[in-house]
């Protein structure tokens, strides 16, 4: 019952992200583990007795790509590839994400939704607010006004995405070694294309359904056991 708990909490934090660009949903994936014994001292029960399982709950972050909606939108960018956009959060620490629906802040600075800056090979992208051409990205990442080069954006990928921690939203931190991150020189970007989240809501929904019906199953199971031994408990003590 507490395994199909925290299904149902998974299957809501996906459908509720399920419209932010790049979201990773999560999956829930179950292991049998074998039940521990109390053994008494000199007692004669072996490894044969242990025939009752739990069932265990793992949570891993899904990493596989969503589709590619066109927006036309000039700030608007999507990896294609293994890479991560790298953004700076207020503390100063870096944050990985894939949503790349991005805006100017009145500094000029290229920001997230969230106001979170942008990092370049260099440094943040800053952009010249009293040029008024159109903005460009290319391929490999290079942000452009015109002619005037401002920075190239910064990808990055990792060797073991498990290791990522995850954040709010589609947003990651590698603050462990076993990330192992090192540049995306094979990913490319495309402008005015976003990443969608790859949550299939058909699929949540249906799944959000097995596991209300399972718990329930449990739930009744439950009850229905605890009925038998209170009704056990009650004839064992009307015997005398």
């Amino acid at each position: 019952m507490n395994a199909m708990d925290r299904w149902q909490e998974t299957i809501a934090e996906n459908l509720a992200s399920s419209s932010i660009p790049g979201y990773k949903k999560q999956d829930l994936s179950f292991t049998a583990v074998q039940a521990g014994l109390h053994q008494v001292p000199g007692s004669s029960a072996t490894a044969a007795d242990r025939s009752v399982l739990l069932t265990n709950g793992q949570l891993g972050t899904n990493f596989q790509p969503g589709d590619f909606r066109v927006t036309s939108v000039k700030t608007d960018v999507a990896i294609d590839g293994k890479g991560f956009f790298e953004v700076q959060l207020p503390n100063g620490a870096s944050a990985y994400t894939r949503d790349g629906e991005f805006h100017i802040d009145a500094q000029g600075q290229l920001v997230t939704k969230e106001g979170y800056r942008v990092m370049g090979d260099g440094g943040p992208i800053a952009l010249d607010l009293n040029n008024h051409t159109e903005l460009s990205i290319s391929a490999t990442g290079e942000v452009s006004q015109g002619l005037d080069l401002k920075g190239r954006l910064k990808l990055t990928e990792f060797g073991n995405t498990k290791e990522l921690t995850r954040l709010s939203g589609g947003y990651f931190m590698a603050d462990k070694p076993e990330a192992n991150a090192v540049a995306s020189d094979a990913s490319t970007v495309r402008q005015g294309v976003l990443e969608q989240s790859n949550v299939t809501t058909v699929a949540e929904m249906a799944n959000l359904m097995t596991a209300m019906r399972t718990f329930e199953a449990n739930q009744r199971m439950a009850q229905i056991h605890d009925e038998r031994v209170g009704k056990t408990i009650s004839e064992l003590g009307s015997l005398g």
